[in-house]
């Protein structure tokens, strides 16, 4: 066992033995380190002044990732390489092309998010097929905000650094590699302070031992939900567990069961499983966050802290989604549904934890559909957010229907009066009708900030009217989406 976190920072290898399990990476950079560089903004992981380059091996290859050093854990760096906008320039002191393609763009005035947009920049040079296109570009930089620039020089300073060849990073890509290796060991962390206790599970017996000998512990993988706990809430978290940092529960596979996604998987990583059983769902999941939020946040952690306006659950219990639960040796299964019993409350014993959460393979034919309604399209939290699958049988009756919501309900919630109305029924008009009348009776929604009750009410039966234009045997293939969605009717 060992009682501290290792990683390096450019350079720079650091061991730290005793910390808050709180500190946030952006405190430590600034306080600690004096790398005033990484700015604090909202900190609250939506502004992206504060973001850094984190690096990790995945399998034998390096994988270079933007987060938001505001909500991100010191600890959360254990076993990896973290660069700041310090470490981009060269030896001889050359900026980075990044950098360089900034200012002869212009696309700094006050400059205090430009250090967030260059690492984002350069974590977006880094990744594998990345395009010039300005969609691709606009959404790897939607976490990034600026008040007195204007995006459009930015995106041409982001295309001409992808026109460029590499850079000084790019030297390093063997000493990373090296040095990663090396702090792989495998091992549990244990670390014990006046300021909190700090476990991190070397493998999910560990995590299962720890958390079942401390129920009261709060499990932590991405940190985007929990972080604000802290930087907001000015909450203290006596003992932390990482589920985010176990090794055997960062795995995605396909098994007889389905796509199993691990609970320390992120929404990065599981995108592109998810999307080709559900191509629908990468839409909503490009939506979630932003690119760092995504980077960081877990599927399986979006379902564990049980909200209802959650995007991830409504389009996985639509799937049919089942969630893997354990507690010690005990292992069982649970329909991701029955998961959430009410507002702040799931159906979890003590000491228990998600494991992982499993998507079944579609049936043949089956029309999957999911909408995301909110005040801005790019990071932001649903008003409503509609998952539909439906399956016809062969005469062209609606043989099965699963239609979940979140936003409608204090849980992400199934609309269990609507799927009787269609179920049996012909994909007609008359049957859409009796689909929203029955709607009323699924959901008595609350009005708060983000809508009323009465516009989430009539945006749950419109989506209906969506899915009907864009599934029903004489309107398939009606547009409704945005120039540039996949038209893809059929899994």
């Amino acid at each position: 066992m060992r009682q501290s976190i290792r990683f390096y920072l450019g350079n720079v290898r650091h061991e730290i033995p005793a910390f808050s399990p709180t500190r946030t990476v952006l405190d430590w950079l600034r306080e600690d380190k004096r790398r005033t560089g990484t700015k604090e903004g909202c900190n609250e992981g939506d502004c992206g002044a504060c973001t850094v380059l984190v690096v990790r091996l995945e399998g034998d290859k390096l994988v270079w990732r933007a987060v938001n050093a505001c909500i991100q854990f010191l600890w959360m760096l254990d076993g990896a390489q973290l660069f700041t906008v310090e470490d981009l320039r060269s030896p001889e002191g050359a900026l980075h092309p990044v950098q360089q393609a900034m200012v002869e763009l212009h696309g700094a005035q006050c400059g205090f998010c430009t250090p967030g947009f260059v690492m984002s920049m350069v974590a977006y040079c880094k990744t594998p097929g990345a395009s010039m296109e300005e969609d691709a570009i606009n959404t790897a930089l939607a976490g990034n905000l600026c008040r007195c620039t204007g995006y459009a020089p930015i995106v041409r300073a982001m295309k001409r650094a992808l026109s460029l060849p590499g850079d000084v990073l790019d030297t390093q890509t063997e000493v990373i590699t090296t040095r990663l290796k090396a702090l792989a060991d495998g091992e549990t962390v244990e670390i014990s302070g006046p300021e909190g206790r700090l476990t991190l599970p070397g493998n999910a017996d560990a995590l299962a031992t720890a958390y079942q000998a401390d129920p009261q512990a709060t499990l932590v993988a991405g940190a985007t939900d929990v972080g604000l706990w802290v930087t907001k809430g000015l909450r203290t978290l006596p003992h932390v567990i990482s589920v985010g940092l176990v090794p055997d529960l960062r795995t995605i596979e396909h098994t007889p069961d389905g796509l199993r996604v691990g609970a320390a998987v992120t929404y990065t990583q599981a995108k592109e499983a998810i999307a080709a059983m559900l191509p629908d769902a990468e839409e909503v999941i490009r939506r979630i966050g932003s690119t760092q939020v995504r980077n960081a946040g877990t599927v399986c952690g979006n379902i564990g802290n049980g909200s209802p306006i959650g995007d991830g659950p409504p389009v996985l219990i639509a799937a049919g989604a089942v969630l893997k639960l354990r507690c010690g040796e005990a292992h069982r299964s649970l329909p991701l549904e029955e998961y959430f019993l009410a507002y702040g409350k799931q159906d979890r014993k003590p000491g228990e934890f998600i494991e992982a959460v499993v998507i079944p393979q579609p049936q043949p034919g089956m029309v999957f559909r999911a909408y995301k309604i909110s005040k801005r399209f790019d990071q932001d939290i649903s008003a409503v957010l509609g998952a539909f699958a439906l399956t016809f049988d062969t005469d062209g009756r609606i043989a099965s229907a699963r239609i979940a919501f979140g936003g409608m309900a204090a849980i992400p919630k199934r609309a269990a009066m609507t799927e009787a109305a269609l179920q049996g029924q012909f994909w007609t008009e008359a049957t859409l009708t009796a689909a929203q009348d029955a709607m009323k009776a699924d959901f008595e929604p609350i009005s708060d900030m983000r809508s009323s009750a009465w516009y989430r009410q009539t945006v749950a039966g419109n989506l209906l009217t969506r899915l009907f234009a864009e599934t029903a045997p004489d309107y398939a293939g009606t547009e409704t989406r945005l120039a540039g969605w996949k038209e893809q009717a059929y899994v």
